[in-house]
């Protein structure tokens, strides 16, 4: 059964997340302030609204109760995580997961009940290290129990073949959401026809197991 996601803030964090939800076939609801940010976010989810969820009346109207988990991805404003977070345990989410931005937000988020807590810019890495110990992976999001978005290393046979070549969802089980070039430009959403270059990485959804799988490939072909 497919869950319900509503990721608050689109940024590059929340906008990471909620297509790695979405491409693993969960409906996902994108929220933010920005209109901008919602109208690059709303091809690629199932709904994406802009609104203030630091208020009660827009968190109601976007029918919050219906949601089984929701992630506050807010950036920069802290008080506006907090806010959020307060709201959306009050109103009821069984599972919140929340950004930090420092080791004191996330003692205050803790006590207002967020059920996660994240440090995305900090924490992976050590997140790597006890999950799954490989040089060829460069980051790592655990997006539910089920699932990860893992960046990862490419192997010198994939260069100059297209995405439509390697079929990766064939092969793989796994969907590539994103293509990261060696400048750090990122082709999001690549096309079937988008070839892999020299010193790509690749930004991979797709269940825990699979990837797994994935990352033993590269290891073994690197």
């Amino acid at each position: 059964m497919k869950k319900q996601f509503i990721v608050i803030g689109l940024g590059r964090f929340g906008s990471s997340v909620a297509t790695a939800l979405a491409s693993a076939g969960n409906d996902v609801l994108g929220v933010d302030t920005s209109e901008s940010l919602v109208e690059d976010m709303a091809p690629f989810l199932t709904h994406a609204v802009q609104a203030d969820a630091t208020e009660e009346k827009s968190l109601k109207a976007l029918g919050i109760t219906n949601f089984d988990v929701a992630v506050v991805a807010i950036g920069g404003d802290i008080q506006a995580s907090i806010m959020v977070t307060m709201l959306l345990k009050e109103l009821g989410v069984p599972k919140v997961v929340v950004k930090a931005q420092s080791d004191i937000h996330a003692k205050v988020l803790e006590r207002i009940g967020a059920d996660k807590i994240v440090f995305p810019e900090r924490d992976m890495g050590n997140k790597l290290a006890l999950n799954l110990a490989s040089e060829n992976i460069i980051d790592f999001i655990e997006v539910s129990p089920d699932y990860s978005m893992m960046e990862v290393d490419t192997v010198r046979k994939w260069v100059g073949k297209t995405l439509s070549d390697l079929n990766f969802r064939q092969s793989y089980h796994v969907n590539i959401i994103a293509i990261k070039k060696s400048n750090g430009d990122i082709n999001i959403n690549p096309s079937a026809t988008d070839a892999i270059e020299e010193n790509d990485s690749m930004i991979v959804v797709g269940l825990n197991e699979d990837i797994r799988k994935l990352v033993d490939y590269i290891t073994r072909h690197k």
